[in-house]
């Protein structure tokens, strides 16, 4: 996975290595904070002595670790923790609107984030449409004089596809919009959408950088000025992340960099032998040669990420046969974790859509999102091939 900084050693200490006292930051279980005098209050006011804290909501000293070292991870200026990735989504996209501006959405992103672009933003005066995937490159189509925000991710959710992020970053730009961009299928380790040009960066701590599906949470990361606008607005909205949540993200942050190797050299096998399995319609996951945008997955990624996706010979009916036949591999909604875990996209994050909406997401019914974790690789070869022969 790297070296130095791109390794997520250097995270665990922080930009100044190994701190004097505690060596893991404690938890500040505590909603406010009290002051010697009014003058200590001032200062926090004036933000002149980042020690003071005056209410959790707000910030905290736990809060403030992982939001220092979430910043180091991406090569941000600042991160702000929030109480789940889709309070780190709504808040972080409402923070780069104005009144009656328009979000442009990439038609193939997490079905939360969808959801939210279409059903909620209209009914508070913004505009949400959406972009098809193969014309995010080219943008002046559906550019309006209310658009004001690019929201995408690479690669999608869960399908796997693969975009050119400096590329749709620049015509983006080009074309006077913000880009908001999703990079929890990847983490920072394996790819920096902000080095490629996007303006603010959300995760949900809930999957990879947590890692042991114990916890809800999100978080922004971005320029000084983008983080401070999303912090205000959280300050108001009340997103905040619990402080026990964030010592447990920093927690796992301790061995991202082991986990995400591990999760990407499980995601290479298993596809490899997905793509070979007779009962197997289509795999797809970047780092197959015969992956359309394996190249520049190539370029722009280091790894290809522990999540993949495939669709069993037999459409839904047989891709329901696999999934309960599993026995090593768990039935959860999430990704990310140290448990291989398998989903139904249809019965979760994309429950509820159309046929037609389904296809401009390009997933197609049958599919099956595959999150590899820490597992033996030939364990879990092993139980996809009983469960696609039972099938």
């Amino acid at each position: 996975m790297g070296s130095g900084r791109g390794d997520g050693t250097r995270s665990v200490h922080g930009r100044g290595g190994p701190r004097r006292g505690p060596l893991v930051a404690p938890i500040a279980q505590t909603s406010t904070f009290t002051y010697d005098s009014a003058a200590e209050l001032r200062r926090y006011l004036d933000g002149t002595d980042p020690e003071l804290f005056l209410y959790t909501r707000y910030g905290n000293p736990t809060l403030r670790e992982l939001e220092e070292r979430l910043a180091e991870l991406e090569q941000a200026d600042d991160a702000l923790v929030l109480a789940s990735g889709m309070a780190a989504a709504t808040t972080g996209l409402l923070s780069m609107l104005a009144p009656g501006d328009e979000v442009l959405c990439s038609a193939s992103v997490y079905g939360g984030t969808a959801r939210f672009v279409r059903e909620l933003l209209p009914r508070f005066g913004f505009g949400g449409r959406f972009v098809p995937f193969e014309e995010l490159h080219d943008l002046g189509r559906h550019v309006g004089p209310r658009s004001r925000v690019l929201c995408f991710e690479s690669p999608t959710n869960p399908t796997l596809r693969v975009v050119d992020v400096e590329a749709v970053c620049a015509e983006a730009h080009r074309r006077g919009l913000l880009v908001f961009f999703d990079n929890t299928f990847s983490t920072p380790l394996v790819q920096r959408p902000l080095a490629l040009g996007a303006d603010l960066v959300m995760h949900s701590l809930t999957k990879a950088l947590a890692g042991h599906s114990d916890l809800i949470g999100g978080a922004l990361c971005g320029s000084t000025e983008r983080i401070a606008a999303a912090r205000g607005l959280m300050k108001v909205m009340g997103g905040c992340l619990d402080p026990h949540a964030a010592f447990l993200v920093l927690r796992g942050l301790r061995t991202l960099h082991l986990r995400v190797a591990r999760q990407n050299e499980n995601a290479l096998a298993v596809a490899r032998f997905l793509e070979g399995h007779a009962r197997v319609a289509a795999v797809s996951y970047p780092g197959l040669a015969s992956h359309p945008g394996h190249a520049l997955a190539a370029r722009q990624m280091r790894g290809f990420g522990g999540v993949l996706a495939f669709a069993p010979k037999g459409g839904l009916a047989a891709a329901e046969r696999v999934f309960d036949g599993l026995k090593l591999v768990a039935r959860a909604a999430s990704l990310g974790g140290v448990e291989s875990l398998v989903s139904l996209p249809v019965h979760t994050s994309h429950h509820g859509l159309s046929a037609e909406q389904l296809a401009a997401a390009g997933v197609d019914p049958a599919t099956m999102r595959l999150s590899l974790g820490v597992e033996d690789a030939a364990d879990l070869i092993a139980d996809l091939d009983q469960a696609l022969e039972r099938a």
